[in-house]
Order: C-alpha cells, then sequence, then structure tokens
C-alpha cells in the first residue's frame, strides 16, 4: 500500500466529505471528514479492487455489520438505528473514535467485506420520476409492459403497489405501506391512476434477492443512515417486494434487452426504463444498447424511459447539453419507437433520488 494511494483514498474522502455536507447526510460528512484525516482509516479503501474504492463502499460495509449488531458503541450516532445517540453536545472527535474502534474491533469482517462487496441501492423514489412517462405511453397504447434494465431488487418494478403524492400535482392513494413524495414544478402530467401494467420484468448484472435477509440486509446498508425515513421506507418496500414478488432475472444489459423486449410485446406494449444504470456501461457499450432498442424498434413498437445523468451519459438519445457545475440535475427523456422511426424528447429535470421533478 504506496502512500500515493493512500493520499489518493484520503483526497476521496474529503470530497465526499463536502459532498454529504450538502446531501443531508452530516454524520457521513464528519466521518468522511476524520477519516481523510487519518492515514490507518483512509487505507482500509486499498482493500477494495481499485474500482469500488469509494467512501461510500466503506460507510456501507461498516453500516451492514452495525445493523447485525445495533448494540455497538458506534450504532448510537445512526439516526436509523434504535439507540440514537443521547450524549449532549457530542460531535465530530466523539463519532471518529467509535467509527475507528469500531473498525478495529471487526477489522476481519470489514476486510472481507469491502474486498468481495460494491454498494448496489435501489431507489424507489425514482418511481416517481417513471410514473408520469409510464401514464403517458399508457394513455395511448392501453397494456404495458414494464422492463426495468438494472433492477437491482427490483423495487421499482413494484410501481402499482406503491402511493405516490406530488406536491402540487395531487395523490394516488390506495392504502399502501409506501408513499413516495414528490415535489414538482410545471405541468406534470401526474395520472389520477396508475396506468395498466401487465407484467413487469427487472434484469440486473448482479441481482439482489431481498428474500434472503442477508442481501436484504446489504441493501438497506447502502442508504445514508442520516435518511430516516428514506431508510424505513425501503424497509417498507421489501416487505412489500416479499409479499406479492419480482420477476428480477441476472443477465447483461446490452445482450438481453432485445430478447426481453420481444418477450414483453406477447403481453402488451415494451416499456423499458433504466435510471442511473447507463453510466456504468461503457460508452461504446451504451451505444451498442441504444442500437439493440433501434433494431428492435423496427419490428415492434416501443418505448424508453430515461432517468440518467447528462453529464455521465451524454450519448443517450435526447439528452441535454451537459452543464457545468458539480449538481446539474438528472435528465427525464421519453425515446419512442412508432412505425420503425424514432423520437426522443427530453421532458424534465430531476433529483436523482426522486425528491423533485421539474417539467419542461
Amino acid at each position: 500500500m504506496s502512500t500515493v494511494d493512500r493520499r489518493a483514498v484520503a483526497a476521496c474522502q474529503q470530497l465526499f466529505a463536502d459532498f454529504a455536507k450538502t446531501s443531508d447526510a452530516p454524520l457521513y460528512a464528519d466521518l468522511a471528514a476524520g477519516i481523510a484525516e487519518d492515514p490507518q482509516l483512509a487505507g482500509l479503501l486499498l482493500g477494495a479492487p481499485p474500482s469500488q474504492r469509494l467512501p461510500v463502499l466503506l460507510f456501507a460495509s461498516v453500516h451492514w455489520l452495525l445493523l447485525g449488531d445495533p448494540a455497538a458503541p458506534l450504532a448510537r450516532f445512526y439516526p436509523n438505528l434504535p439507540l440514537p445517540l443521547e450524549v449532549p453536545g457530542a460531535g465530530r472527535t466523539a463519532a471518529i473514535d467509535a467509527f475507528r474502534a469500531f473498525c478495529v474491533e471487526r477489522s476481519g469482517e470489514l476486510t472481507e467485506l469491502l474486498s468481495t462487496r460494491h454498494t448496489q441501492t435501489n431507489e424507489i423514489g425514482r418511481s416517481a420520476l417513471l410514473l408520469p412517462s409510464l401514464a403517458t405511453v399508457g394513455r395511448e397504447v392501453g397494456d404495458i409492459v414494464h422492463v426495468d434494465v438494472g433492477a437491482s431488487a427490483g423495487l421499482n418494478l413494484l410501481i402499482p403497489h406503491y402511493d405516490f403524492a406530488y406536491d402540487p400535482g395531487g395523490a394516488l392513494a390506495s392504502g399502501s405501506a409506501v408513499t413516495i413524495t414528490c415535489a414538482t414544478r410545471g405541468h406534470v402530467p401526474v395520472p389520477a391512476t396508475v396506468p395498466s401494467i401487465v407484467a413487469a420484468i427487472g434484469i440486473d448484472s448482479n441481482p439482489l434477492d431481498v428474500g434472503d435477509p442477508a442481501q436484504a440486509r446489504w441493501l438497506e446498508a447502502c442508504v445514508w443512515p442520516d435518511q430516516v425515513e428514506r431508510f424505513e421506507r425501503l424497509q417498507a418496500a421489501i416487505e412489500i417486494a416479499n409479499e406479492v414478488g419480482v420477476d428480477v432475472r441476472r443477465a447483461d444489459a446490452v445482450e438481453s434487452v432485445a430478447d426481453l423486449v420481444q418477450e414483453a410485446a406477447a403481453s402488451g406494449h415494451p416499456v423499458v426504463t433504466t435510471s442511473w444504470v447507463m453510466n456504468y456501461l461503457l460508452d461504446g457499450e451504451r451505444q451498442r444498447f441504444v442500437a439493440a432498442l433501434d433494431r428492435a424498434g423496427l419490428e415492434r413498437d416501443l418505448s424508453w424511459v430515461i432517468v440518467e445523468s447528462p453529464a455521465l451519459c451524454p450519448d443517450l438519445p435526447g439528452m441535454p447539453p451537459a452543464r457545468s457545475g458539480p449538481k446539474q440535475p438528472t435528465a427525464v427523456v421519453e425515446v419512442r419507437w412508432r412505425g420503425g422511426h424514432r423520437e426522443a424528447r427530453y421532458v424534465a429535470d430531476a433529483h436523482p433520488h426522486g425528491r423533485w421533478l421539474h417539467w419542461r
């Protein structure tokens, strides 16, 4: 482990600390700043594969261990765990000291997690970004089949089982244990009812099975502990998934998407969705993915709802130009193949986790 490597991961922690300060994550902001100043803690990430040496992997690994040991002293600093900190005035120093002690005590398990895991979220807030476009397609074509690429555990396939509250814009309430709230601006086409989704299929290169408690716990661990409502909402969504079931398959996005479209077309109009997954494909792979949908669109009508970063995926159809600055919104783009012709429309800006949706 070279000094250069340690400095690199320490610098990455400091950048993450600055980001977390503006992202409703004060605990992770304090911890990341402390890690950046501690060569031993910063060096922990050197046990991860080079592509995974990210602060969020270290935090998810520690969070995973704490979820299995909520009586640990460090757990008192985590707002989503049962015993929140009660000591007045305890702040960054106390938190980083407890974090350091926990990492030393659980070093063997932590080393294994860092070397074998990668962060994987299944942010169901993005369902609020997908729903208006799915409903627009549904009004046009009738029954639709939802094909979610990069589905993780498949929780965004459960749109018919969630309630939604758009402010302003209205609510879709059915008594679900999960309500997804989304602030709106502009004329967002909020539907009165959920569209007719007659089937839903997800694919992922490394899907998680939330029926397995250990895998469900890893999904929970990837949520930032300061965001308690988001954490509890995920737990409720996992319960729904286990009650109604989800169809998520291990498959390569580029190689399988055309076959999935063909399978979906047997039951309804295929609507492919991608949300913060195309950035994990290389430029050439994204181009091949689009080409596969273009070929499928020559044979049948289909739609694609894109919720992706313009800065990371500038080559996707209809994607707006990347803006300068670190906080460009996520773009929502509707792509349609009708009669063999493709049309792409950039329709909205959005928060990456679905907190708000601004229609153009």
